[in-house]
C-alpha cells in the first residue's frame, strides 16, 4: 500500500512539516489532509478568531468542514517564532489572510498559536488558536533593540 505524502511526513518529519501541510490543506480546502495534521486525542482544541473553545477531533473536523463550505482559508503564515523541544513545539505566526469581497481582494491578519506534539504517528497538532488582528499588529513589541541606521 502506497503512503500518502501527509504520512510519510508525519510519521518522520517535523513540526514545521506538519505546519505546512496544515496551511497548505486550509489553502486547498483538504480536509482529510487537515485532520491528518491533527493528533487523535480527545483534548485537542481549537479556537478561531471570536469564535468558540472547540474540543475533540470530530468538533474540529465539523467546524472546518463548515469553513470550507464557504471556499478555501487563503492563509499564509509569517513571522514564525518558535519555542520547541524534544517532544513539544510552540509556533506562533501572524497569518495573512486573503479575503475576496465585493470591492475585490482584501488583506486581514490574524494572530495563531500552533501547539504540536511527537506522538506514536509523529508529530501532530494539539492546539489553534486563533486571533483576531490588524496590519498595525504587523509591527512586533518586543524587548529587543531597535537599531537605527
Amino acid at each position: 500500500m502506497r503512503k500518502s505524502k501527509l504520512q510519510s511526513v508525519t510519521v518522520g518529519g517535523s513540526a514545521d512539516d506538519i505546519e505546512t501541510a496544515f496551511y497548505e490543506a486550509l489553502q486547498t480546502g483538504d480536509i482529510d489532509k487537515l485532520m491528518g495534521c491533527w493528533a487523535d486525542e480527545d483534548e485537542v482544541v481549537c479556537v478561531h478568531p471570536g469564535g468558540p473553545r472547540v474540543v475533540g477531533v470530530g468538533a474540529i473536523r465539523a467546524a472546518f468542514d463548515g469553513m470550507f463550505s464557504n471556499g478555501t482559508i487563503k492563509a499564509t503564515p509569517q513571522r514564525v517564532r518558535k519555542i520547541e523541544s524534544l517532544a513539544s513545539a510552540v509556533h506562533n505566526v501572524l497569518e495573512k489572510i486573503e479575503v475576496m469581497t465585493e470591492e475585490g481582494p482584501r488583506e486581514a491578519y490574524v494572530i495563531a498559536t500552533n501547539v504540536y506534539h511527537k506522538t506514536a504517528q509523529g508529530w501532530r497538532m494539539v492546539a489553534h488558536h486563533a486571533s483576531p488582528g490588524t496590519p498595525r499588529e504587523m509591527q512586533e513589541l518586543t524587548d529587543a533593540p531597535l537599531v537605527l541606521h
